[in-house]
């Protein structure tokens, strides 16, 4: 007795043994995939989910690749997840995000323990450094990033051998400019068509003229108008296609029914033929061997009919199986849209700043004219425009050991000492911002 409790304690001991390693196999995975060190998630911030859940059944970890994936967080600070919907990652950093979307997924399933979830961070928003700097432009941004080396990125201070006062670099940033407002016109006809797809309409109109259009917006919609008709007849050719099997199927089983009723008919035959064999061999009219002959006959009708009933099993098991692809079919369709409407947003909020961005630079090198010359060596002074909440974005007076955020302008101004400068207490100010460590 005490031998055989011995072994069960065994058992159970080395079961949980194994269990803890296997957990331990998928922690060092998913560890692997996010292993930077959390911190807050900004606007247009690019982020990979990844989910694994543990199955008893085949005793190991498996991963949710459809709930899983990259996301970008919207301006609103957002992201939508399959299941979930929206989800506000403001205040949140990966870490608390990845337990909120766990903990949400338990809620909604029903399961029994949470699924193991990480929250990697593949991009945040990029920087920009403008004003007299080398090489003023856009930059990525990663965690700790400090004016100083923003102002590194951006080529140092600006020499005057290397002035943006030629036309050269005018005529270049006007060009930039030009670019930029083609590719806003080009996202914002490329997020009504996804809109329209989204609500399922049958045709998408163009957005009105603006001050963003250019002369190629008519050929920029015509295209999106193909790629629109494109997808929706490939969706209808899909969907005709699951519905003329799912006939078929139909059809199939209602000759198979037919069949079986004929088969019916026949077995009851015979049954009459084998009682009527039966009387005349009991009354010696014919011989015993003429039994044997109808029942091989039944028999055979009747391994018919299991035949059929199988046959019309399968073929409504298909119907089932057509119904579920129809469906899913539209489900999938549906979050893809959802997805790359997303991305198009956050695209198109990017390709706004850096138009307001170059807009600002190329107003300063017309006004500004040539450097200040002084006696004594000239004196940066550093701004940094955040976006707010709302539309509005604060300047804010920065040091070189100030912390920049994703999406920053830092905007970089060459004084002369002996020009008045912004109060002393106001370049003291230092901008604090939570950002991600510099181990990201």
């Amino acid at each position: 007795m005490h031998e055989k409790q011995r072994r069960v304690r065994s058992s159970k001991l080395l079961s949980g043994i194994s269990r803890a390693i296997t957990f331990a196999v998928a922690a060092s995975f998913l560890t692997g995939v996010g292993s930077a060190v959390a911190g807050p998630l900004f606007p247009n911030t690019k982020i990979r989910l990844t989910l694994v859940q543990w199955m008893p059944t085949k005793g190991s970890y498996e991963q949710w690749a459809t709930v899983g994936g990259e996301y970008t967080v919207s301006e609103e600070g957002t992201i939508s997840v399959p299941l979930l919907g929206p989800i506000s990652v403001e205040q949140l950093d990966e870490v608390s995000l990845a337990s909120s979307i766990a903990k949400r997924l338990k809620e909604k399933i029903g399961l029994v323990d949470e699924p193991a979830a990480t929250v990697e961070v593949l991009k945040y928003p990029p920087i920009y450094v403008v004003g007299d700097v080398e090489k003023p432009g856009e930059y990525d941004f990663h965690g700790g990033i400090t004016v100083l080396q923003a102002l590194a990125l951006g080529g140092g201070q600006r020499r005057a051998a290397s002035s943006l006062q030629g036309s050269t670099d005018v005529t270049r940033m006007a060009g930039d400019l030009r670019e930029i407002d083609d590719s806003i016109v080009r996202s914002t006809v490329k997020i009504a068509r996804l809109k329209a797809e989204l609500a399922g309409e049958k045709t998408f109109q163009g957005p009105k003229e603006s001050s963003d259009a250019t002369a190629s917006s008519d050929a920029i919609y015509t295209q999106e108008q193909t790629i629109f008709s494109a997808r929706a007849n490939e969706l209808t050719r899909q969907s005709k296609s699951l519905t003329t099997l799912r006939d078929l199927l139909s059809e199939e089983i209602k000759v198979l029914e037919e069949k079986t009723t004929s088969t019916d008919l026949n077995i009851a035959s015979v049954q009459q033929q084998l009682d009527s064999t039966i009387a005349l061999i009991e009354k010696g009219a014919i011989v015993a061997t003429r039994q044997a002959e109808v029942e091989r006959v039944m028999r055979g009708y009747q391994n018919d009919r299991l035949d059929l009933t199988v046959a019309i099993m399968r073929a409504r098991q298909s119907i089932s199986q057509t119904t579920r692809d129809l469906e899913g079919l539209y489900d999938k369709r549906q979050t893809q849209i959802a997805s790359d409407l997303q991305s198009e947003q956050a695209t198109m909020s990017q390709l706004r700043v850096k138009k307001e961005t170059t807009q600002k630079l190329l107003t300063e090198i017309l006004s500004s004219g040539s450097a200040v010359e002084a006696d004594e060596p000239p004196r940066l002074q550093f701004t940094i425009v955040r976006a707010g909440k709302t539309e509005k974005s604060a300047e804010v007076a920065a040091s070189e050991t100030s912390a920049m955020a994703p999406g920053d302008v830092l905007k970089v101004t060459l004084r002369a000492t002996s020009q008045p400068l912004a109060s002393k207490s106001a370049d003291a100010v230092e901008v604090t911002v939570s950002t991600p460590d510099a181990g990201q």
